[in-house]
């Protein structure tokens, strides 16, 4: 896979890339919106515990599909609400490492449950082992 920020487009406002291109014969892995339960499905009230909750699913699904967040090419984070954005850019810098996936964050109005505040779309791929 290649990251890229091409010339004549704007720098990154933040730690992701502009486009990711990924290679012919590669597995692909899409995940459903990965939200930000505790184990015991209840939601906690910060939401930005909810993203690192969210984010340790996304993490989940990686390694059980053999992968992990370096084969994250794209992700859009569904937002309810005013999040603290420097907590929640500490929370992303800390699972993300150096890699710098695709990404879209929207604001929405409300997901599936009042109480979620976060809902985060996933996909990955890895390269085909050469040979």
């Amino acid at each position: 896979m290649q990251c890229r920020n091409p010339a004549g487009v704007h720098a990154p406002v933040a730690a992701y890339s502009h486009q990711i291109e990924v290679s012919p014969g590669a597995r692909w892995l899409v995940l459903s919106g990965q939200i930000g339960l505790r184990l015991d499905g209840v939601p906690p009230s910060d939401p930005v515990e909810q993203i690192e909750l969210a984010l340790d699913n996304v993490r989940r699904n990686l390694e059980a599909a053999g992968m992990g967040v370096g084969d994250l090419v794209k992700l859009t984070f569904y937002l309810v609400g005013d999040i603290e954005a420097d907590r929640r850019r500490q929370v992303l810098t800390a699972f993300f490492g150096a890699h710098r996936p695709c990404m879209t964050l929207l604001y929405v109005s409300a997901l599936a449950s009042p109480a979620l505040k976060v809902e985060i779309d996933a996909w990955a791929a890895r390269e085909a082992p050469e040979g």
